[in-house]
């Protein structure tokens, strides 16, 4: 199991000794449990939103196992419920398989394998912890400012497009520099849209030979799985480096999609998100990426906009990726000076934020023992120059950005070393209070954040 990941598990059995032993081998195996002794129990103790698994016996007084299964699924369907049944009772398994439940496991029961499955089980309840906090904050903004940042009228445009599409059925093409968050755009569209909670399959169709993502797309596997088209359900399949593909396996794709059933007559009812390279035309041009399947993926379309054109959101950006890294190594985040914002607005940062973020780190871990500038380390990792049409794109900005950027650094830095105290934060700046308060808003900062 993963270090930093300890899942809750809700173990639900009549008998003492019973309890006690799953709850000693989970823990042992990294797990968090937590015991109850009855099916009431444990409906008056789950919070929403529980994130973990609930393990319970079938056979119980009162509430028994399945009558349990009903109720939690009643509370949230995806809750993972794994069921313990009596050794040779398979129609009462195949019931509670039926019922919802994640899996079982048959007394006398290996150990290792309940762990396994509750392992698994934890994962995927993480993901869809995950995807409903994200659809909650995007429908209320405030996974927009955490996890799709800055102000700038290009990431404002960017949201708000996110927003409208999510709910459309229709077929979706992000396109975009690479390292512009192409991969988290489509991530947002899944968690703010109905596929929510659904499975959400990737494919990077440069990743493997063709023939083998073919088989995996359109066919069943050894196992009898079904393939990628139909496993996803109502979810959603991204899909990368489509142009990788061969014209064959582009022109069946394209077969199924138009008619919205495979050879054997299933329905596909995936939405499908692609994530394509800016020059996507030219791959077209050069019929690369055949034009009959471009023209379906990109009913909709959605520009990841490249980091050097988003103005004072760089030093946003920055500053978050930053903080972040400094909390992570346990060190104060270090001060970005006017000619560090400076290096940063005139970068053209042809790696965007990818390599925003590496700059970051680097930056902390330099600064740890002696202040190192962002133009040094820039210099140090070899990305120092910025020629080219996109570095005079970046020297272009207005003046107005470069001093508006500074002015909000200047102020959340100073609200971060007085903890929100606003009388400290005008007298360090000399401001009145009616100005600071006016800046603060025109830059979105709220002195909650600082507290």
């Amino acid at each position: 199991m993963s270090d930093d990941i300890s899942y809750p598990v809700a173990i639900v059995d009549d008998e003492g000794d019973m309890r006690a032993s799953i709850a000693q081998w989970l823990e042992l195996s990294g797990f968090a449990p937590k015991t109850y002794e009855s099916g009431e129990a444990v409906l008056g103790a789950l919070e929403p939103d529980f994130p973990g698994v609930v393990i319970t016996d079938v056979r119980m007084p009162g509430i028994d196992g399945l009558e349990l299964l009903a109720r939690l699924q009643r509370l949230d369907r995806a809750l993972p419920v794994i069921m313990i049944t009596g050794h040779g009772d398979v129609a009462m398994a195949v019931e509670a398989m039926r019922a919802g439940a994640y899996d079982f496991v048959e007394k006398p029961f290996d150990p290792e394998r309940l762990a396994d499955l509750a392992r698994r089980a934890g994962e995927a309840r993480r993901l869809t912890i995950d995807n409903r906090l994200l659809r909650r904050e995007l429908a209320d903004g405030t996974v927009l400012l955490r996890r799709i940042m800055g102000q700038s009228a290009q990431m404002e445009k960017l949201r708000a497009t996110i927003l409208d599409y999510a709910a459309a059925p229709a077929p979706v093409l992000v396109k975009g520099e690479r390292g512009t968050g192409r991969n988290l755009i489509a991530r947002a569209l899944h968690a703010s849209g109905p596929q929510a909670g659904l499975p959400l399959l990737g494919v990077n169709c440069a990743a493997e030979p063709a023939d083998r993502i073919e088989e995996r797309m359109f066919e069943r596997d050894r196992s009898g799985n079904p393939p990628l088209l139909l496993a996803a359900g109502q979810g959603m399949i991204v899909l990368e480096n489509v142009e990788a593909l061969p014209p064959r396996f582009q022109t069946r794709l394209a077969e199924v999609l138009s008619n919205g059933k495979m050879s054997d007559g299933s329905s596909v009812r995936a939405r499908i998100v692609t994530i394509a390279d800016e020059t996507v035309a030219d791959d077209v041009s050069a019929g690369a990426f055949q034009s009959s399947l471009y023209y379906i993926l990109s009913t909709l379309e959605i520009v990841a906009p490249p980091l050097r054109t988003c103005g004072q959101d760089i030093l946003t950006l920055f500053e978050h990726y930053a903080g972040r890294f400094a909390q992570d190594y346990g060190v104060d985040a270090p001060e970005v000076s006017a000619e560090d914002a400076s290096v940063l607005f005139a970068h053209d940062w042809p790696g965007n934020h990818r390599q925003l973020t590496n700059i970051a780190e680097r930056f902390v871990l330099r600064n740890r023992t002696s202040r190192t500038a962002v133009a040094e380390v820039l210099e140090e990792s070899g990305q120092g120059a910025t020629g080219g049409e996109a570095d005079g794109d970046a020297q272009r900005r207005p003046l107005r950005e470069h001093v508006d950027a500074f002015e909000k650094m200047q102020i959340e830095a100073s609200l971060r070393r007085h903890r929100g105290a606003i009388t400290a934060v005008m007298e360090e700046l000399a401001l009145p209070r009616r100005t600071l308060n006016e800046k603060m808003a025109k830059h979105g900062i709220s002195r909650a954040d600082y507290v």
